[in-house]
């Protein structure tokens, strides 16, 4: 099989160069194009000077020029500019892979109001598939355009999926309390994000209405398979680079037990290479999962409260986007679902 040509677009950004990180070691790709306005013309290693040897140059991103040249783009972009390159990629029968947020949503409704505008592609969203493989693998072996999950979603909808379809666990009064390192606002200059904001600072920020929050309403209805759900959803910045830790707290049903939610667990995620359920009553933590594509879940059941709690841990930039798109990639394009992950 010859190699996946890949095109990543938006390739300066933090999610960019974790692409480039997993990218320059998978040996069934090769990088044929790294698109930037603001560094066109410039090597690589004018930004991230880790891969002067990859010979890589950044170039103006421009959808028409890789006609007959790529086999796959993957756009780390900002939501609205993604859509932009997306229906021209598509049209040369290049395969989309997404990590903003502009097809996640099933509902244009749902996207102006969290979004503030109209959907600048509403015909597309039929078509996009969730690309969070542990749920939706069959699909997105099959697509053309992959909608790759936010990291706060991937973190929230893993642990929660499987006990809402079995039934565990109330589909009311769910409240997400997470916590994310810096990198999750992006690679930009902003006074909320330089280290003395930052440093020896922890904040709890949009408290309500966060752009995540139809996302990951939207899947755990789709995981419990009721028509919609309203959560609550807490985000809190922490003075880290990397790794998302999401505490998740859940009405038990009745009949729920440690040893049920440990057998759906098992059931769901025993054969997942990227999920590590942690044995009953330990908690995850997030230095046994950055730089890697894992999500580490752990459970437990207060009879105290009657609340099942759950922690979850992932690297935002790998798990929560860059990595979780070549996982799809390598999904959509047949080859092992872990190369160039691990």
């Amino acid at each position: 099989m010859s190699k996946i040509k890949v095109a990543i677009f938006g390739a300066a950004g933090y999610a960019g160069e974790e692409l480039l990180r997993i990218l320059t070691r998978h040996r069934q790709c090769e990088i044929v194009a790294i698109t930037s306005r603001k560094n066109a013309g410039q090597p690589i290693s004018t930004v991230f000077p880790r891969f002067t040897n990859s010979g890589l140059t950044f170039v103006m991103p421009d959808a028409a020029s890789l006609k007959g040249k790529c086999d796959a783009a993957i756009l780390a972009l900002p939501h609205g500019l993604a859509t932009e390159f997306a229906i021209p990629l598509l049209e040369q029968g290049i395969k989309v892979f997404d990590i903003s947020a502009d097809f996640r949503l099933k509902s244009p409704e749902k996207y102006k109001e969290y979004y503030g505008e109209e959907h600048p592609a509403k015909a597309l969203l039929a078509k996009a598939v969730y690309g969070l493989p542990e749920r939706y693998r069959e699909q997105i072996a099959k697509a053309d355009l992959v909608a790759c999950p936010g990291c706060y979603p991937t973190s929230s909808i893993l642990p929660t999926a499987p006990l809402l379809a079995a039934g565990l666990v109330s589909t009311k009064n769910i409240a997400v309390v997470s916590s994310s390192g810096v990198t999750g606002a992006g690679r930009k200059v902003d006074l909320a994000y330089i280290f003395p904001e930052c440093n020896e600072s922890v904040k709890a920020y949009k408290v309500f209405g966060h752009r995540h929050l139809p996302e990951i309403e939207q899947e755990m209805a789709a995981a419990a398979k009721v028509d919609d759900m309203a959560i609550n959803f807490i985000p809190h910045l922490v003075p880290t680079n990397r790794g998302i830790n999401s505490t998740i707290l859940l009405d038990a049903m009745p009949g729920c037990t440690m040893e049920k939610i440990g057998e759906v667990y098992e059931k769901a995620y025993g054969n997942e290479q990227f999920i590590r359920v942690l044995p009953a009553g330990r908690t995850s933590d997030t230095k046994y999962v950055t730089m890697t594509n894992t999500c580490e879940i752990g459970y437990n059941l207060d009879p105290h409260t009657n609340k099942v709690i759950l922690t979850s841990c992932i690297d935002n930039l790998t798990k929560g986007a860059s990595g979780q798109a070549v996982q799809c990639m390598n999904i959509r394009f047949g080859i092992d679902e872990a190369e160039g992950l691990i």
